[in-house]
């Protein structure tokens, strides 16, 4: 069969000796096939003919699986479908078997015919996107995420058909090998938070997850977020990334000292400091310097920057979960004009996605509605669109009766008393876990100590 060609009379990358092999092992060994059915997909084969027998292969496999595949069951199975032609003719597939080198070798002729296959639709990408660049009306950021998002998909894609379904007899296995390597060593898996309590509940954040944080303006989302970060960044060093679209990186790092250094925040703004606060900072400048934290501050970021962002973190840095401040605040790719719940689904169907691609668990903060102020929030509070209560895998929503200021003294008359935790007020705080995908809801009582930007565990002091 004649190859086509690309522009300048090149052949698209293949080799046809390569492809007999596979195919050729295939109908001598089903050993052969159990192994190449996770790594090759119908569209990895160049020639027409390979692509339907290998098409063929996978229909007879999934209509008969108790069958052998072999040159006898597998002809018979093409005379029936009127494929035999199309795949070459009876004397095409006998030729195939008497070629085979040696089935022990499948494995390594399909990783051949995968490379080559990536190659060519590496070719078909970059002509694509060399076209698309000449066309004005397309955003070059558009181009640019586009072309990461194939790229990625490229790297990260595996065969379709090992995609559709898993046979249980080996997810059983492999599932209750993850049980007791959880029950030897604990879940390793999920990234803990650093609250015993709310790992108790989640088994920390897993990957692949959509988290949402949820609160009312001043009740302390960025706060949480950020006693998550550095627990998880500077004191176990997980490399984590945190976007912040509303405060600075040098904000953000000014909260991580006083809330490291236990020193009150307003002192840092307005260096007011203490001989025992600076050595504090010092000390704790040296924690957050050996941690594994990496800020990305760029205000009102669109999406597709976002993304590129997230995934360059990956890549570069491997980090392990990523933090969002905060959602309403993320550009999206539609036009103005397209209502604002319509946007913010976009952005959590994204998020998800993104999730999902990078199998890291993303932490998204979110504002909820005015009609949760003065009372607990829950899932149909959260801010302009139902999707973010969808699609997200755990919700969890902070609550707070009433503000309570240390400083105020009439204030403290006319409220519970305050809770002091190393010389710092705590204000008793309900983290709500209003939503999780796969396990249990409920309530844990935490502190938030205002001077320092930090929360803590209640039960565990």
């Amino acid at each position: 069969m004649m190859a086509s060609t690309y522009s300048g009379g090149k052949v698209p990358p293949h080799n046809e000796d390569a492809e007999k092999a596979v195919l050729g092992a295939i109908l001598l060994s089903s050993d052969a096939f159990n192994e190449i059915i996770m790594t090759l997909r119908k569209e990895d084969f160049y020639l027409p003919s390979h692509k339907a027998l290998y098409d063929a292969i996978i229909s007879f496999h999934q209509e008969h699986s108790g069958q052998i595949i072999d040159l006898i069951t597998m002809s018979e199975f093409l005379k029936k479908t009127d494929l035999l032609e199309l795949c070459g003719g009876m004397g095409y597939l006998a030729s195939l078997t008497s070629n085979v080198p040696t089935t022990t070798n499948a494995i390594y002729y399909a990783d051949i015919v995968r490379s080559l296959s990536l190659r060519r639709a590496l070719i078909t990408f970059s002509g694509t996107l060399y076209e698309s660049i000449f066309d004005e009306s397309k955003e070059v950021s558009l181009l640019l995420d586009e072309g990461e998002r194939v790229l990625s998909d490229l790297q990260n894609s595996t065969s379709s058909f090992a995609d559709n379904y898993e046979d249980a007899s080996v997810l059983v296995k492999s599932t209750v090998d993850v049980v007791m390597e959880r029950l030897k060593h604990g879940n390793t898996r999920g990234v803990k938070t650093g609250f015993a309590q709310l790992d108790d509940m989640t088994g920390g954040f897993q990957p692949s997850e959509f988290i949402v944080i949820g609160a009312r303006p001043s009740v302390g989302k960025t706060a949480f977020a950020i006693s998550l970060a550095i627990d998880i960044a500077i004191h176990r060093k997980i490399p984590t990334g945190f976007f912040s679209a509303e405060m600075t990186s040098m904000a953000i790092m000014e909260r991580i000292l006083a809330a490291e250094a236990r020193v009150d925040s307003k002192r840092i703004r307005s260096a007011i400091l203490r001989t025992q606060d600076t050595t504090s900072i010092v000390d704790a400048a040296g924690k957050i310097y050996e941690g594994k934290l990496y800020i990305q501050d760029t205000p009102h970021i669109k999406l597709f920057d976002l993304r590129s962002q997230a995934r360059r973190m990956k890549r570069e840095k491997d980090i392990k979960i990523l933090f969002i401040d905060y959602i309403s605040l993320i550009n999206p790719e539609s036009q103005a004009n397209v209502p604002r719940h319509e946007q913010v689904a976009e952005i959590s169907r994204s998020l998800k996605s993104l999730a999902r691609e990078l199998d890291i668990p993303i932490v998204a903060l979110s504002q909820v509605s005015r009609d949760a102020e003065g009372k607990e929030p829950n899932l149909a509070n959260l801010r302009e669109s139902g999707s973010v209560e969808q699609d997200a895998d755990v919700v969890i929503l902070l609550h707070r009766d009433r503000l309570v200021d240390p400083e105020n003294k009439e204030n403290q008359k006319q409220n519970e008393p305050v809770i002091m935790l190393n010389g710092f007020a705590v204000q008793e705080t309900k983290v709500i876990l209003a939503k999780q995908r796969n396990g249990e809801t409920g309530t844990i009582r935490m502190g938030f100590q205002r001077q320092l930007v930090k929360f803590v565990e209640l039960e565990k002091n």
